[in-house]
């Protein structure tokens, strides 16, 4: 239900702020709120210690943030939440390439079907459609990416060092993003109303759950928990924001669902796993 918001929040925010400044003001809040929860108890040599993978995971997450904030200047929460159900596949992809794993038949045949239903989403007619598409496609392999490594290398670290530390860094590169652009701005009152609820939701709980539950569950497993989010964001975004999914909309939604769903199954043990190939 938490992670389903995100791209509603993500979209009330773009009548209020520029997409850099709306990226910047809502994880900076979140890592204000981590260190009054962690009231000193921080324990910075960890930073230190682990410079390196902090900063790799605050440039990708700030990227990916800044992104998805821009995306919604071109299509709907319901669309990017869809799209961004292609994380599975680009999860499936770096098991393969950088961890060494193989797929089954019946894996290939789900990644083919949500790629296929990516692919109809985005190819619809308007540049703008392709344009925001493209955005969260790309924002989305960088996420899983950033994933991958949290999985490999983040899930021994204190977790308020890591989790604090992690929104610290995105928090500057968001700032230093925002700067580039050109987009800073200071947020009116009913933005920095939004904001605080974002940087809560979005931010401190709907990410410190995923993390928590990315050191207990494989990625697959866990994914196969967030599937349903863009039917959620969709009932959230027509009840208020207006409108509907187009026709191609729905037919491609139902193949990345479907295909994630496959591959998510086969990953998690819940349908039978062929030789690989």
């Amino acid at each position: 239900m938490v992670e389903s918001l995100y791209w509603i929040f993500t979209r009330a925010m773009l009548t209020h702020l520029p997409p850099a400044a709306s990226g910047f003001w809502m994880v900076g809040i979140g890592a204000l709120e981590v260190a009054a929860f962690a009231r000193g108890r921080l324990d910075w040599r960890v930073f230190w210690r682990h410079r390196s993978f902090f900063v790799a995971i605050g440039l990708l997450v700030g990227v990916n943030t800044n992104l998805g904030f821009l995306s919604m200047q071109y299509v709907e929460p319901g669309t990017a939440s869809l799209l961004s159900r292609t994380s599975i596949i680009f999860g499936v992809a770096l098991g393969v390439l950088w961890l060494g794993e193989r797929l089954t038949r019946i894996e290939w045949g789900g990644a083919i079907v949500a790629i296929l239903g990516a692919v109809l989403v985005s190819a619809q007619p308007g540049d703008h459609l392709r344009a925001g598409s493209l955005i969260v496609v790309v924002a989305t392999l960088l996420y899983a990416l950033h994933s991958a490594i949290v999985k490999r290398w983040g899930s021994a670290m204190p977790f308020l060092e890591f989790f604090f530390f992690r929104l610290a860094v995105t928090t500057t590169v968001l700032l230093g993003l925002g700067v580039a652009q050109n987009a800073l701005a200071w947020p009116s009152r009913t933005a920095w109303v939004i904001l605080i609820a974002a940087g809560t939701v979005n931010v401190v709980v709907s990410r410190g759950l995923y993390y928590l539950a990315l050191r207990q569950l494989d990625m697959s497993v866990l994914t196969i928990a967030l599937t349903a989010s863009p039917v959620v964001t969709w009932i959230w975004a027509v009840a208020l924001f207006g409108g509907r999914p187009t026709t191609i909309e729905i037919v491609g939604g139902i193949a990345i669902l479907a295909g994630v769903s496959v591959v998510s199954a086969s990953r998690g043990g819940l349908i039978g796993r062929a030789r690989p190939v």
